[in-house]
This record gives C-alpha cells, structure tokens and sequence, in this order.
C-alpha cells in the first residue's frame, strides 16, 4: 500500500537531521499539541509488518505477536521497516530535538506482525491481528494496509467497534488501488485518504464516499530498521497520523466513546474542496489543536460539550492515565461503557457524522 524507501542516514546525522524533515509535525502545529496531549495511558495497536528495537521508540513498544507465524513472535521484529515507521509515526519519543517524534509519543504501541512484507499478507492474519488487539487492551487499532472484502475480517472489525476501540485505516493507494479498500470502506471505520505538502489531496491518495478525514502523506519521515529512518508516501502515513491523533484525544477525554472520538476528529476537520464532505477530503485535513481544545457538540447529546461522569472532570482525567497494566483501561472501558448506554442503549456504528452546514465548533482558549 506505501510507496517508501529507508534513508540509510548513518547515526547520529540521520538523527540530528530527520526532525527537521518531519514537515508534518510544523504543518500540523504538533509542539503547541503535545502542550495539550501526549497519548498519556494509551494503546494503539499495528497489525502490520511487526515493530523492530529503535532508539525513538525506547519504552514504547509491548509485546505483542505474530499472527502469520502461529503466534511464535512478540511482534518486536521487522524485516521490512513498514510497521516501524507506522509505529514511529504515532508513538517515537525522540531525544530532545533530535530523533523522529511521533504524534502521541506517551503512547504503547502493541505490535502484531500479521505479514512479513508490506505488499503480502493476506484478510485472515489481518482479522486475527484485530481480534488479537481487541483481546489484549488496545483502545485504537492503526491498519495502513487494504484487502478486498472478507467475512472475517469484517466480523473482527465490527468486535472492535463494539467493544469501544477507534478503527483506523487507510484509504489505499494509487494505481494499484482504484477506489477505498477494506478494512476502511466498513462502516464505523475511520477512512483515511492524503494530503501533500500544501494541504492538496495527494495524487497517490484514492477517493471515495466512505473517506472521513485526510492526513499529509508525502515525504514522511519516521523511524526505520536498523536503527535507521525511512521516507514513506501514501495514506499508510497518513492513517498512522490520524491513529496518533485518536491516541491524543482518547488520552484527554479517556472517557469518550470511540465514536464521539471520531467525531472529534471530523467535526474540527479544515474543510477542503467543496463545501461540506467530499470524497477527496472528506471532512477535511485533520486539525488537531481543535479536536483537543474544540467544544464539539456530542452525537446524540443535547449538550454543547462532552462532560465526564459525575466526579470526574477532563483535567482529572487526563491527568490520571492508565498503567500499562490492565487495571487502568478496565476502570476505564467500565466509565466508557456506562457513558454509552446512558447515551445510546449501545455502540452506535457511524459513517456520516455531521451535516455540510453545521456550523464550525468554537474553540476552547
């Protein structure tokens, strides 16, 4: 799905030089985000090609598995550098001003290896890498790869959904793919297609009904094998991007459905091209200053806010993440779910959240 290259920089040059290459964390205004959010208590899984040992993921990454290997790995190992970099995209802590930084770098990442090669793999290890994510504390799944559709890798995603964790995936590809493939183009689903370094949609990006937001997806650096960093085009990047920023707003808000999550996501998207959803844009180029700050009127509540249970305000809880344990996303999976049946008696799967003409949330200041 990604068209990339390692940077084979040597240390530390390639260190000193790479953050100054992330054009995304400027473009997205990440330092004055990470003020805000770090993704403090938060796993996000990647099923993909594995995660290997890089400095700027020090203390990040969990074991996890292999899932095309009959769970014999942790999922600590690649020999392709996709899923590094997804995973640096979203959680690299860097050092300092050096090093690649990811979007929610306090963030875990649990890393399920369900392929060996970028361009392989097939649905039923990809299924497996979900229902693997959903079994061991994920609350966002990043997926930078497309199939067609599957039975089982549908079923896998719709228990995703239902047990509150925010789906991300990525729209595909041009040429090889000509319209949004799946896991994104299921519904509740967060599709993602690309932007250039202008805000553009990008030429590699597919477009369709089912996109919701776009991310910058050209020229994106992240970590690599070897100790090295890489440069990746397509809406692979952009997809790791839009889960870091899920991861941002889950840390915040810990106890916001999935759902209202996304709606975050959207409802503060910068609109692009036509007014109103589009299938090149969708709702827009990801803003994540607003999707933290934003008083976003909630799905099917009639307040202007989202409110935390009684006793618990969003600086309580954002200050208090959970442990890499599982007791901190059990307390909070129990607020999340009671949040959901107050609200809507169940998971609700979304696709088109707000209307054209809704007017912009205000933003908090």
């Amino acid at each position: 799905m990604l068209t990339a290259a390692p940077l084979h920089a040597k240390e530390p040059e390639g260190a000193d030089r790479v953050r100054g290459d992330q054009w995304h964390l400027r473009y997205l205004e990440v330092p004055k985000v990470q003020r805000i959010s770090q993704g403090e208590g938060v796993v996000v899984a990647v099923p993909d090609t594995g995660v290997a040992p890089h400095a700027d993921l020090i203390g990040n990454v969990l074991p996890g598995t292999d899932t095309f290997l009959g769970r014999y790995g942790d999922g600590r190992q690649d020999q392709d550098s996709h899923g590094t970099g997804m995973a640096g995209l979203i959680a690299a802590h860097g050092n300092g001003d050096r090093g690649a930084l990811g979007i929610a770098p306090k963030a875990k990442i649990l890393p399920v290896r369900v392929k060996r090669i970028n361009e392989q793999g097939n649905s039923d290890d990809l299924a497996a890498g979900i229902e693997y994510s959903v079994a061991h504390g994920a609350e966002v799944i990043s997926i930078s790869s497309v199939s067609g559709p599957d039975l089982r890798l549908q079923q896998a995603v719709e228990t995703a959904l239902r047990a509150n964790i925010i789906v991300v995936a990525g729209a595909g590809n041009r040429p090889r793919e000509r319209q949004v493939g799946f896991p994104a183009a299921y519904p509740g689903v967060i599709a993602v297609g690309g932007t250039d370094r202008s805000g553009n949609h990008a030429t590699v990006s597919v477009d369709g009904p089912e996109i919701d937001v776009v991310a910058p997806a050209v020229d994106i650096y992240s970590t690599s094998i070897d100790g090295k960093y890489r440069k990746g085009t397509g809406t692979s990047d952009a997809t790791a991007i839009v889960a870091g920023a899920a991861a941002l707003i889950r840390s915040k808000y810990p106890y916001l459905p999935a759902q209202e999550v996304a709606h975050r996501l959207t409802a503060t998207a910068v609109d692009k091209g036509p007014p109103g959803r589009d299938d090149k844009y969708g709702y827009g180029v990801i803003n994540l200053v607003a999707a933290l700050t934003a008083d976003v009127p909630p799905l099917g509540f009639e307040s202007t806010a989202p409110s935390a249970p009684s006793g618990l305000s969003p600086t309580t809880a954002a200050a208090s993440p959970s442990s890499d344990s599982g007791d901190g996303a059990t307390a909070r999976g129990l607020a999340t779910l009671g949040a959901i049946v107050a609200a809507s008696g169940g998971y609700l799967l979304w696709r088109r959240r707000r209307r054209a003409d809704d007017p912009p949330p205000r933003i908090s200041r």
